[in-house]
């Protein structure tokens, strides 16, 4: 079973009717022991960091993402949100990666939006993926 954790983010649904559509069992949750009985979690989203950080602090999302030992797939915010700092509303994230996540620069057209190649590296997160594929970007923060 794949958890997919709910917040006060957009695009939950639409993940958990992709993941759906590749065949695999899922929910939508904030329920910890749901989420750590999981074999797998997604943390999607869409929205804004500072405002996504105190909802999940406030109700003690941050701690449980933190300590979860599973595969866990960041989607866009929640990806942003699993690095240590966000210059999105100079928020401090939840940490699991070095990363700051920062904007692009005024040279760059915002958001960046198209069909791009990924840099594949030698992870079991790239099984079935390769250099050649392409995949869908949209965005306006990237981490570093």
């Amino acid at each position: 079973m794949i958890a997919i954790i709910k917040y006060n983010a957009g695009n939950v649904a639409s993940v958990k009717n992709a993941v759906e559509r590749l065949g695999f069992e899922c929910i939508i949750t904030d329920i910890e022991t749901e989420i750590r009985n999981a074999e797998k979690v997604i943390f999607p989203g869409v929205g804004e960091a500072s405002t996504a950080m105190k909802y999940l602090i406030e109700n003690k999302l941050d701690t449980l993402i933190e300590s979860l030992t599973q595969p866990v797939l960041g989607i866009c915010l929640g990806q942003q949100l699993m690095c240590s700092f966000s210059e999105e509303g100079n928020t401090a994230c939840l940490g699991i990666f070095d990363a700051k996540v920062k904007l692009f620069p005024p040279a760059e057209i915002v958001p960046h939006m198209g069909w791009n190649s990924l840099q594949v590296i030698n992870s079991e997160l790239f099984n079935g993926i390769s250099a050649t594929d392409d995949v869908y970007f949209v965005h306006s923060y990237y981490a570093e």
